[in-house]
């Protein structure tokens, strides 16, 4: 796909207000890193500073203060050398802390952001272009050695690379509970009339085996619609060929598939399954975690959620919770055809730091080595287990030379990353032009209310999207799709 910010970026100017700026001082050049080979060659690029301490902005996907984060920090600095200084916000307000920063101007060197973000703030010119950094350097090459110059190449804004993701994006794939299965004798759906007959027994029948007919429902998920792109991957059985969000057509025009007649017929589909009791009844409200605090305490039988790793964990929490283990991987049924990969969060130097190649030689590059330190964000320092750090090992851009956890993925983990990559297809990077910055966020949430309308609460399409067009949502939504297509 063609990944595209229509609107002119600039390279990055500097800004004053910083929270700690990258060291400057010449006589660093020659100051060699502590403790670790891996870094060697990087100390020896004598047109590089480097910083005496870095400042990162980071969400809870970095292990956290309880978890270990001491440990990580001071075995860091052993193998760089460089004081590290950790921002890293509650996971569930990271982004309104993301927002003020960037509305205040005191950010730190280095930040990491969703795909959504990203593109917005590149446009706003308050994030660094890398793209001299990364081109021809050691980076590129370990990535272009593992085969991974197409992800990179999926994140580069008009051609320039304005961040770096260690890791590919993943997705969602569709997990059912087999003893669910088995209980009410049906198959794995392959496609929706069978998966809709799956959803009916396992919501009217016995399929959790307690003797009692009808106290379990079918599915539950994280809201009706994700909150970032693709929007769709918690319930892609739903949705289908539907995109809520704005996407380029076949002939390079752009759309926004939220006013096309198959999001009109998915919601119709959602509000179906939710009246007959498929759908937990308080879908819209929940988070992640109590969505899975449910799966375990064997509340619903089917859960979209990430591949891979995760097919392990919600296998190993079922059986804490003396709930039967085994779950299957669903490929996409025929009507859905490709789950969504997304476009992995990307690691960002601000605008405000003062010394971006040093942050990049030294953070970002040092991330990838395919050694020490990416093995240190891969996995926890303070656990024998391989317990997981920042980066999956089972995503990583740059492969680990000598991963210790090769041996501790299991069956289930390698057929749900193989189910998911066989099936699925790389959503598009947002963009953002100036018409998109100033209306999206807000019509993302007429968006949601629309559908919280139609399906919750039962309105006919047509009444939800004449309230959706008095709200100026329909004006809003053609002023980014002329903003697109003006580019």
């Amino acid at each position: 796909m063609k990944r595209k910010v229509h609107t002119l970026l600039a390279v990055f100017v500097a800004a004053s207000a910083i929270l700690t700026s990258c060291g400057t001082n010449a006589a660093q050049n020659a100051q060699s890193a502590q403790g670790s080979g891996q870094i060697e060659n990087i100390t020896s690029s004598s047109e590089v500073t480097k910083p005496e301490s870095i400042t990162v902005m980071v969400d809870g996907t970095l292990i956290t203060q309880e978890n270990g984060r001491d440990e990580f920090e001071a075995k860091w600095e052993e193998l760089t050398g460089i004081d590290m200084i950790i921002i890293q916000p509650e996971h569930d307000v990271y982004y309104d802390e993301v927002s003020a920063a960037f509305e205040s101007g005191n950010l730190p060197d280095v930040i990491l952001l969703s795909s959504t973000y990203y593109t917005k703030y590149a446009a706003q010119e308050m994030l660094a272009d890398i793209t001299p950094y990364y081109s021809g350097s050691e980076l590129e090459s370990r990535v272009e050695a593992a085969g991974n110059s197409d992800l990179i190449d999926g994140i580069k804004i008009n051609g320039k690379l304005f961040g770096f993701t260690p890791t590919r994006g993943n997705g969602c794939t569709t997990y059912i509970k087999k003893a669910w299965l088995d209980n009410v004798g049906l198959d794995v759906p392959t496609n929706y009339e069978e998966y809709m007959n799956m959803l009916k027994a396992f919501t009217e029948l016995d399929p959790d085996g307690d003797g009692i007919d009808g106290n379990t429902y079918g599915v539950s998920a994280a809201g009706l619609i994700n909150s970032e792109a693709p929007y769709t991957n918690y319930l892609p059985e739903f949705y289908q060929d539907a995109y809520p969000s704005f996407y380029e057509k076949e002939d390079g025009s752009w759309a926004d598939g939220f006013m096309e007649d198959n999001m009109k017929e998915a919601l119709v589909r959602l509000r179906d399954a939710y009246s007959k009791g498929y759908i937990d009844k308080s879908i819209f409200e929940n988070s992640t975690g109590n969505c899975r605090d449910k799966f375990y305490a064997n509340e619903f039988g089917v859960f979209t959620y990430w591949a891979g790793t995760w097919a392990q964990t919600l296998s190993n929490k079922l059986i804490e919770a003396e709930v039967d283990g085994e779950i299957v991987t669903m490929p996409p049924l025929a009507e859905t055809g490709k789950y969504l990969e997304r476009v992995a969060p990307v690691w960002c130097i601000t605008s405000a730091c003062k010394n971006p190649a040093g942050v990049f030689k030294y953070f970002i590059e040092t991330m990838n080595d395919g050694g020490d330190v990416e093995e240190l964000w891969t996995y926890s320092p303070i656990s024998d287990k391989f317990a997981k750090n920042h980066i999956d090992h089972l995503l990583s851009v740059v492969p680990l030379k000598n991963d210790p956890g090769a041996g501790s993925i299991t069956e289930r983990q390698a057929n749900a990353l193989e189910v998911f990559n066989n099936n699925s297809k790389m959503a598009d990077l947002p963009y953002s032009t100036d018409a998109y910055s100033l209306y999206n966020d807000e019509l993302m949430e007429l968006k949601k209310e629309l559908i919280k309308k139609v399906v919750v609460e039962g309105a006919s399409i047509e009444s939800a999207y004449a309230d959706f067009e008095s709200a100026n949502g329909a004006y809003m939504s053609r002023a980014i799709v002329d903003s697109l297509n003006a580019e």
